[in-house]
């Protein structure tokens, strides 16, 4: 089992402290996480940083932290803008990018300037383009919305043939695609336990029929998370919270999603996410990060 810690990305105008996200950081590699990782929003009344810039921040602030994004909505992105600046955040770190890639759902496309007509296509489109930039030294690409003739783009990832790539997703199709194409599946943290269990069977149906079968295939799971004694507290600022985040009012229904409570609450709950599947459970606290930080590593980690 592996552990991983949202880095924080909330904040609203002239609230970012630079000192105060270096501890942050600092502290995550102290204590043991693995890797840290952001998120995408680009559109949005909750304020949230810019995955690839926070990356890129706190690549200058790590020495050993893998650095991740769960997940890039690739199909609002050029593609090969997204592997150029993939593949220089993986140089300026020295090879400890993790990049996540998902389809997205009901979306503001048109705000983006993009026909949603043909978005499987689009998004298995621009996961190609962006793995022949990575590994190709003269990339010829004829796609239905991208064509590329003869060209480079250099330097290439330190990870080869690329940095690890998680897929999101939770229809079967997303999940067989992840087999497919990836090099991991993420569980979303709007995704409940149950939910996660049963899309980690479709996944590993997907892995024992796939020829050739993938190496390495990986599984994790983002978790709300908030460690706190009294649990009515925990429940309403984690209600409060996660209404924010998704834009939501008057209601509890995302509520069930999240794990929290006091400490042995905490890992009854983690500890449900590791069986049904998760190899790595990515912790997102919904407040007090450095504080949350502290006690899911002295009071949840070791009982996992």
């Amino acid at each position: 089992m592996r552990f991983a810690i949202s880095i924080p990305q909330a904040f609203g105008d002239g609230e970012f402290e630079p000192g105060a996200f270096r501890d942050f950081l600092a502290r995550a590699e102290q204590v043991g996480f693995d890797s840290a990782w952001t998120q995408e929003q680009v559109l949005g009344s909750a304020p949230r940083f810019s995955p690839i810039e926070t990356m890129t921040y706190a690549a200058a602030c790590t020495e050993r932290l893998r650095l991740g994004c769960a997940v890039f909505v690739s199909t609002l992105h050029n593609p090969l803008h997204l592997a150029k600046s993939l593949s220089t955040l993986d140089q300026l770190s020295r090879g400890r990018l993790e990049a996540g890639v998902g389809m997205g759902g009901q979306r503001d496309f048109a705000a983006f300037g993009i026909d949603p007509d043909g978005l499987v296509t689009r998004f298995t489109e621009g996961v190609r383009l962006m793995k022949a930039c990575w590994t190709d030294q003269k990339i010829t690409f004829d796609g239905r919305f991208w064509q590329v003739d003869g060209a480079a783009m250099e330097p290439k990832p330190v990870q080869k043939p690329h940095p690890p790539l998680w897929f999101g997703g939770s229809h079967p199709n997303a999940l067989r695609r992840a087999v497919r194409y990836g090099d991991g599946f993420f569980g979303a943290g709007s995704q409940t336990t149950e939910r996660f269990a049963e899309q980690v069977r479709v996944v590993r149906e997907a892995l024992a029929e796939a020829d050739p079968q993938p190496k390495d295939f990986r599984i994790a799971k983002r978790v709300y998370v908030a460690v706190d004694e009294d649990t009515g507290r925990a429940r309403k600022r984690v209600t409060d919270a996660l209404n924010r985040m998704y834009g939501r009012s008057g209601g509890e229904e995302l509520t069930p999603v999240a794990v929290y409570g006091p400490p042995e609450d905490c890992v009854h709950g983690l500890r449900q996410v590791a069986d049904a599947g998760a190899e790595m459970i990515l912790f997102t606290p919904l407040f007090d990060d450095a504080e949350q930080l502290e006690r899911l590593a002295a009071e949840v980690m070791p009982h996992l």
